[in-house]
């Protein structure tokens, strides 16, 4: 990172909150935590060690899981914190995503900064430096089973302590004692309690979640502005965008943005295909559901998720590493990412129907010697078959493990892995419909002005090319945040200026 960027300055917990998060998680920002904070941290590190004294608390003087009615003595508790790193550290490729991983350890930052962790301000500093240099723990993205995240925490601490390995710009991980030295980092053990809050809560399925919603709320803006396109193109009537068919704020805010969009020419047919006229409701859905993800992550940021917890002068088990909040909604918003895809392929067929446009057939600029989109609906479509099993709930689980020891898991990480895949294949499928509109724009359908940046980037002509470097292009495009103009990524959003 350079020190150009600017500067976030944490003052208090809540200032790390999950659109800061997102911000470290792509390397926009740096973070600086302040003396006021860090003295507070400091205070509370006193407390918790003081009060840790003469007392058994889970983690830190015994055993764990199976074994936690094991006390141990002194010297095995001056290693007990490293080492519960290390003999847990069992997870292999592949590996969070760089941007993943930093909203990891960004949202482990957040939840150290409650004085209920109990760890020592510069246990928070050193994830500060990890952030601002760059110095990215290489940390497990599937394979977890034990309730929480300790797999992949403890392959995030592994690393702290030096024992693990980092993510490398070039080649695969690379360890990490090394590579904290070139940065200027010293590795650094974990005092007594550390450990065990580094493995606890659920920091890896928080940032995943903010990494997701940062995504969605722009891929729902790109589809409201492509909708509304397609919706041109076709001529399509505007009795489906009438403000009094709004029963919600999101309803109205994406029946408001079709209606601009969309323009005021006549109506090509008395109806508008059902794919056309069911699209804002379904925008409506996925923008409630993203927003009640957005309400369980800042629930989760100010949560008590560590465990045990030092609570009122008491170390207190908790449910801090279940996470079924997250994965809840998490799931429900998946799902209404699935349906948006089955209507965006759907959308793209009626485009393809001359029957609807007035135009050729498959949009072809030689109906029978070009092809036009008619494979492109058939990729399309493939992609909607696949996402269709991303949209199962992950959020049961039981499983007995170590000794018979009970662990019911939320598999949070699943969860944000089915997201994620959604998310892929819905801008894949939303490229498509793009390249179509643009396509029947050529073609001599009315044109869509917020189009036309895109359409100037495209191959000239309408007749068949290789359409898939298009598509890529145009994901390319969607992946980088077009259209860039505030007016329109705002679209369809409660409250939007």
């Amino acid at each position: 990172m350079t020190g150009t960027l600017p500067v976030r300055v944490i003052r208090r917990a809540p200032d790390l909150d999950r659109t800061v998060i997102a911000e470290l998680a792509r390397g926009a920002v740096r973070v600086e935590l302040t003396a006021e904070l860090t003295g507070a941290l400091a205070e509370s590190r006193r407390s918790t060690l003081a009060d840790l004294e003469g007392r058994t608390v889970y983690g830190v003087n015994t055993g764990m899981g199976a074994m936690s009615g094991l006390r141990l003595d002194a010297a095995a508790q001056r290693h007990h914190q490293d080492n519960l790193m290390i003999g847990r550290a069992v997870g292999s490729a592949p590996w969070l995503r760089r941007d993943q991983a930093r909203a990891l350890l960004a949202a482990r930052l957040r939840s150290f900064l409650d004085p209920s962790a109990g760890v020592s301000d510069e246990l928070c500093r050193l994830l500060a430096d990890l952030l601002n240099a760059d110095v990215v723990p290489a940390v497990p993205a599937l394979g977890s089973g034990a309730a929480g995240e300790i797999i992949p925490l403890a392959h995030a601490g592994a690393a702290l302590i030096g024992a693990g390995q980092v993510l490398d710009h070039t080649g695969p991980p690379v360890d990490a004692e090394p590579a904290l030295a070139k940065a200027g980092l010293a590795i650094r053990s974990f005092g007594p309690k550390e450990g065990i809050a580094f493995l606890e809560g659920v920091p890896g399925l928080t940032g995943l979640a903010v990494l997701g919603s940062a995504a969605t709320h722009t891929l729902l803006s790109q589809i409201l502005a492509a909708t509304a396109a397609s919706h041109t193109a076709v001529r399509a009537s505007l009795d489906p965008l009438h403000p009094a068919l709004a029963d919600s704020a999101e309803l109205s805010a994406v029946l408001a943005g079709l209606r601009e969009r969309r323009g005021h020419g006549d109506a090509g047919a008395l109806q508008a295909p059902v794919s056309f006229r069911v699209t804002a409701p379904a925008l409506a859905v996925a923008l409630r559901a993203v927003a009640a993800l957005d309400a369980a992550i800042d629930r989760t940021l100010n949560a008590v998720t560590d465990s045990p917890a030092h609570l009122d002068g008491e170390f207190v088990g908790t449910f801090g590493f279940a996470g079924t909040d997250l994965t809840a909604t998490l799931g429900a918003l998946t799902t209404a990412l699935v349906h948006l895809a089955d209507l965006g392929a759907a959308r793209l067929h009626r485009l393809l129907d001359p029957r609807v446009t007035g135009l050729a057939p498959q949009l072809s600029a030689s109906p029978g010697l070009h092809a036009g989109m008619a494979a492109v609906h058939k990729r399309a479509a493939g992609v909607t078959h696949r996402l269709r099993r991303f949209a199962l709930p992950a959020l049961p689980g039981a499983i007995e493990t170590s000794l018979g020891q009970e662990d019911v898991q939320s598999f949070g990480f699943e969860a944000a892995e089915c997201l994620d895949e959604v998310l892929t294949g819905l801008r894949d499928i939303l490229a498509c419909e793009l390249l179509a509109v643009v396509q029947a724009q050529r073609l001599g359908a009315p044109r869509t002005a917020a189009l036309d940046d895109l359409d100037a980037t495209l191959p000239p002509g309408t007749v068949d090319r290789v359409f898939g470097r298009d598509i890529d292009h145009i994901i390319e495009l969607l992946t980088s945040g077009w259209p860039s103009d505030p007016a329109t990524s705002n679209a369809g959003r409660p409250n939007a200026s």
